[in-house]
Parts: C-alpha cells; sequence; structure tokens
C-alpha cells in the first residue's frame, strides 16, 4: 500500500474541493428547463430539483433530472475512490478512498445546494445524495448495487403509499448513512480513534445534516400539516395529459 501525507499531499485535498464544489454547482433542472424555453427556478416551489421538475413537466422529466443529478454525485466519488484505493494515510490503517469518496460528495452537495453560479440558492441535494450512497455503497461490494437499488423502490413505495416526498427522500438518505457507519465501524473495528477516521464518519454525517438543513421548510409544513402532497401516480398521468390537451 502506498502511504498519503496529508503535511506533504494537502494540496491535492484542495484541488478535489474545488473540483467537486464546481460539478456540484452544475444544475441539470435549469439546463433541462432551459432547453424547455422556461425556467424552473421561476416555477411552481421554484426548487430545480427532480419534484419540481416533476410537477411542472411531468415524471418523465423528473427522472431524468434525478439520474442526471445522481450522475453528478456518484460519478466524482468513484473517481476519488479509485484514484486513491491503493493509499492509507501515514501511521494508520484507514484507506484514503474511504476517506475520500465522501470527501468528493460532501463537495458535490454543498455546490449543489450552495451553488456560487446560482448566487448560492440552489436545489435541496436529494438525488445526488442518493447517486452518492449507490455509489461509495457499491464500492464496499458489488452486491450493494442491487441493494441501493432495492432501497430505492423502497423510498418509491414509501412516498406511493404516503404521498409525502421529502420525508420518503430524508429517511432514505438517513437509511443509507447508517448502514455506511455500520459497515465501516465493522471494517475498522479494533482500529484505534484518529482524526481521519472520524471525519469519514463526519462527512457521512454531513450529508444528513446538509440535505436536512435543505428541507427545513418542507418538515416545518409537514409538522403544520401543510406540506404538498407528492402523488406519484398525479405525476405519471400529468404529461399524457398536457400532450392531449396540446393535440
Amino acid at each position: 500500500m502506498k502511504v498519503f501525507h496529508i503535511t506533504q499531499d494537502w494540496w491535492q485535498l484542495a484541488v478535489v474541493a474545488v473540483v467537486c464544489y464546481l460539478i456540484g454547482c452544475f444544475n441539470f433542472a435549469l439546463l433541462i428547463s432551459r432547453s424547455k424555453k422556461r425556467d424552473i427556478t421561476k416555477m411552481g416551489s421554484g426548487n430545480p430539483g427532480t419534484m419540481n421538475m416533476s410537477r411542472e413537466f411531468g415524471l418523465k422529466i423528473g427522472v431524468l433530472t434525478f439520474f442526471c443529478d445522481a450522475f453528478k454525485g456518484g460519478i466524482p466519488a468513484l473517481v476519488g475512490y479509485f484514484l486513491y484505493k491503493d493509499y492509507v494515510f501515514a501511521g494508520t490503517v484507514v484507506a484514503v478512498s474511504d476517506f475520500m469518496r465522501y470527501f468528493c460528495g460532501v463537495c458535490v452537495i454543498l455546490g449543489h445546494i450552495f451553488p456560487v453560479t446560482m448566487k448560492f440558492k440552489g436545489g435541496k441535494g436529494i438525488a445526488s445524495t442518493f447517486g452518492l450512497f449507490w455509489a461509495c455503497l457499491s464500492c464496499e461490494s458489488p452486491w450493494w448495487i442491487l441493494g441501493v437499488f432495492l432501497g430505492y423502490w423502497l423510498i418509491v413505495l414509501f412516498i406511493f403509499v404516503t404521498e409525502w416526498g421529502s420525508l420518503g427522500s430524508l429517511l432514505g438518505v438517513s437509511g443509507f448513512s447508517i448502514i455506511q457507519l455500520v459497515l465501516f465501524v465493522r471494517e475498522y473495528a479494533g482500529t484505534g480513534v484518529n482524526a481521519y477516521l472520524v471525519c469519514t464518519y463526519m462527512f457521512v454525517l454531513a450529508l444528513n445534516v446538509l440535505t436536512w438543513c435543505a428541507h427545513r421548510k418542507n418538515l416545518a409544513r409537514l409538522f403544520a400539516g401543510e406540506e404538498h402532497h407528492t402523488s406519484i401516480k398525479k405525476l405519471s398521468k400529468k404529461k399524457a395529459a398536457k400532450t392531449q390537451t396540446a393535440e
């Protein structure tokens, strides 16, 4: 294994942070809506994300937005993992790849939620976070490709039954976080606590803080009984109805 010396190689973290943040700033919802001569930030809830895109343009466009944002969250983490998978931090057994994949992910989510290109008013980071967990958990074992996919369907089922889109999404983020933390604890059982391991755990927890805080207004409306319902049935029929009207 190669050794990563933080005192010598810190500049690599700085470069990764800037690149991943800028990747996060690229908003696919805004790009797709503008390709249709509209501006998603001035439609519906104004949020440039999957749910608002689904409500305004139909489920197919919402799904397209979801996958674009998911790839945005997952690919940088995969690149970081494979670039550093043969490294450990100096004086420890902590894999740099475990640290780096979530370091990349947090920077991307920060860029998505607080993009400098949109005056720091971006999306809420759910799709990108889901893509990040799919990529990161799949690094643990190829079986997690299927496991996370099944997890997505459980989230969709929860939203289908309850029509609480934001709550279902947030519970999904927390669920995947718990799974990853359990895997890390098992992997490093018996290893002394060190700053690199603590930071890795903190990055996973930071994803929850970022996404839950980004949904604070949704949660306030939910507890007040005023949250908008997200009906997957209605979203799937919406585009078809618009098409028939246009014809």
